[in-house]
């Protein structure tokens, strides 16, 4: 029996009665508690196989097992206590009156007791510092603190999987910084955490895997160091590796090396070597 709280098995998934192959024989196994970036072009695939995982599509053919369950036999609803969805738009899921109430929607729907909703409720506010917000209506808060309070809303349904889309876009610099921070917390609590983003400096920093998609097939699959280093990947799909993986990879003295992902690894292996002599 697998270990993999997500097994993909050879899915296909055909839009538009046949006329559009969105996935074509994905297979993937994704461990309990890991943190994956998936990336690729619009239109690779990736959201659509997200979708998957849920319940929000159901495969052409093949299977997607969550957590020992079949998503094709189980409703978004079912699956809602287990894997949490997190759109790139945050108005696409918050409606509630005050944050408050969008944070208690989601366990209060999964009939959880009114004292378990309250200790949800709480723990998320503290989890994401939100706690002043309190008694604001969601649509009053900047777009960047929406997308806050929308991962905050799937956080109290208790998911053990969280499906990020995009989640830096439309932040700041300081609220991208948030949000980093935020998945490694949520990795160090042992959720998995799968990142569906064009942002590459994010996968390189909160990722310990990457899968990348090219024409409805995956391409690549690998640890961020491993993936960003094949040159003819990057190229095909037109995917730009974070500049410091980039200078890493053009310096003469680390040739055939794979890309380094933040300046303080790059600087003590270069420093290392100049003081060793080499």
């Amino acid at each position: 029996m697998s270990d993999a709280i997500i097994q993909v098995k050879d899915v296909r998934y055909v839009y538009a009665r046949g006329a559009v192959v969105a996935l074509d024989g994905i297979s993937l196994d994704v461990p309990a508690g890991q943190s994956l970036g998936i990336v690729g072009q619009n239109g690779s695939g990736k959201t659509t196989l997200t979708k998957l995982f849920n319940g929000l599509l159901r495969p052409t053919s093949g299977a997607v097992i969550v957590d020992g369950r079949d998503t094709a036999k189980h409703s978004v609803q079912e699956m809602a206590g287990t894997i949490g969805y997190v759109f790139q738009n945050p108005n696409h899921q918050l409606f509630a009156s005050s944050v408050a109430e969008e944070l208690a929607f989601g366990p209060t729907n999964m009939k959880m007791s009114p004292e378990e909703v309250k200790a949800k409720v709480e723990e998320a506010f503290e989890f994401f510092d939100l706690g002043q917000y309190r008694d604001h209506h969601p649509y009053r808060l900047s777009f960047p603190l929406r997308k806050l309070v929308g991962i905050a809303s799937v956080f109290t349904m208790g998911p053990k999987i969280f499906v990020l889309d995009e989640p830096t876009t439309g932040q700041d610099h300081q609220t991208t910084r948030v949000i980093n921070r935020l998945i490694h917390k949520l990795s160090e609590r042992g959720s998995t955490v799968i990142c569906v983003t064009h942002d590459m400096p994010l996968v390189a920093d909160v990722s310990e895997r990457m899968i990348v998609m090219w024409n409805a097939k995956m391409i690549a699959d690998g640890t961020p160091k491993q993936v960003f280093s094949d040159t003819e990947v990057m190229q095909r799909t037109h995917i730009a590796p974070p500049q410091i993986a980039q200078i890493s990879m053009q310096l003469k003295a680390r040739k055939g090396k794979e890309a380094v992902l933040n300046v303080e690894e790059l600087a003590a292996e270069l420093g290392g070597k100049k003081k060793g002599g080499a």
